[in-house]
């Protein structure tokens, strides 16, 4: 949403922040004098949108960062935004298994860059090989060396990925810091610099503002590589994306045309297990029990509740973790605001009416049924609150 403030004046920076916070995605102040000046930086604002949004709808995309749930989708807006329309350096942080390899694939992919995507593992750099792996080495660098390329070089024209970079020791970070500023590098044993042209995307499960500040991670470089920064939340902060990526893995799994290939093939009973079941290891855990089901899933007909693994069948059943910590956090956060009972019932009331009547394409018996009221009761509270809806925009204009 482009807001558009028509007046003499400019609107005051309080009453910009405020528009941003109601939702608009930038505000144009349009002066009556102002032509086509604004109209341009209107269109320029909407072609851009445009762009970012067929991109995300892509099956490019959609096919590699999977889900739907509003915090995911803000991310990956971001992302598509940062990979296609810039050259920034980026900086991936977050929980480990919440998907940091694939932001880094897909930043490759829509970069426009002609190279390969270089991965460099910084967990798996040893002292007396990490300067090989970053610069390569000449013909006779030590004993029985033959010439190899580094990173640097397998990475120039594509995009160098350098993961959990916080586990770099200082010194090669220095050598990295020289590398990324000044584009060029001097493979072991040699003498003559090497040109090389990359993108680079760094990740890591630390915090590495921390880790500046204890004096772990050279300031320099952090500010280098956190050009644009990105974390991918852990999935117990995007729990609508469960189920949308149980039915990702599936199709993965089983062979094309085999049943068992969506989320409708699942037993209701498995359905509530992997909703709430605890995942530590965010979407890679996930990924591994939907593998782990599915393969003891034999023969036709839905996933049903002798497929889930005997080691994890403890302390399940109707309403386990229920309401879980998300929810109770929630709900903690409007008291601190203030917010009454009446309200919070409301609110909670009337956003588990629209998930399930968007689960459910709209059918407003389906809704009713999985919510346990009758479809008269769920008309009438879609027609009250569009009643009110309705009042808070008249009242507002």
């Amino acid at each position: 949403m482009l807001a558009l403030a028509v007046a003499a004046e400019p609107p005051a920076a309080d009453t910009l922040w405020a528009l941003l916070e109601a939702g608009a995605s930038d505000v144009l102040w349009w002066p009556p004098t102002a032509g086509a000046d604004v109209a341009s930086q209107v269109l320029a604002r909407l072609r851009r949108w445009q762009e970012v949004q067929q991109l995300m709808d892509s099956a490019a995309v959609r096919g590699c960062l999977v889900g739907d749930s509003a915090a995911w989708r803000a991310l990956v807006r971001g992302v598509v935004e940062v990979a296609a329309f810039t050259q920034s350096p980026v900086l991936i942080t977050g929980e480990t298994g919440t998907g940091k390899d694939l932001i880094a694939q897909l930043i490759h992919r829509l970069s426009g860059c002609q190279g390969e995507l270089t991965v460099l593992d910084c967990t798996t750099l040893s002292p007396e090989l990490c300067g090989s792996e970053l610069f390569g080495h000449e013909k006779g660098a030590f004993t029985g060396a033959a010439a190899r390329d580094g990173a640097f070089a397998l990475a120039d024209g594509g995009v160098l990925f350098v993961d959990e970079v916080g586990e770099l020791p200082l010194p090669l970070q220095a050598q990295l810091l020289r590398a990324v500023q000044e584009r060029k590098y001097k493979r072991l044993g040699g003498n003559s610099w090497q040109p090389t042209q990359f993108r680079l995307v760094c990740a890591t499960n630390r915090e590495l503002e921390a880790e500046v500040a204890q004096g772990r991670f050279r300031a320099d470089l952090y500010y280098r590589i956190a050009g644009w920064r990105c974390r991918p939340p852990p999935l117990r902060e995007r729990p609508d994306d469960i189920l949308p990526l149980v039915g990702h893995f599936l199709a993965q799994m089983a062979p094309a045309g085999a049943p068992g290939r969506d989320v409708g093939a699942l037993d209701p009973a498995v359905r509530q297990y992997l909703l709430t079941r605890d995942y530590p290891g965010n979407v890679r855990e996930l990924r591994q029990t939907v593998a782990r089901i599915w393969h003891r899933h034999s023969g036709p007909g839905p996933i049903t509740v002798g497929a889930v693994p005997p080691d994890e069948r403890l302390g399940t059943g109707t309403g386990r973790r229920w309401p879980g910590a998300g929810f109770e956090a929630a709900v903690r956060h409007a008291i601190d605001l203030g917010v009454g009972l009446s309200a919070i019932s409301q609110a909670a009331g009337d956003i588990a009416v629209r998930i399930v009547l968007e689960q459910e394409g709209g059918s407003n018996q389906r809704a009713a049924l999985r919510l346990g009221v009758s479809d008269r009761t769920l008309q009438l509270r879609r027609k009250a609150r569009q009643a009110g809806t309705e009042a808070e925009a008249d009242g507002s204009e």
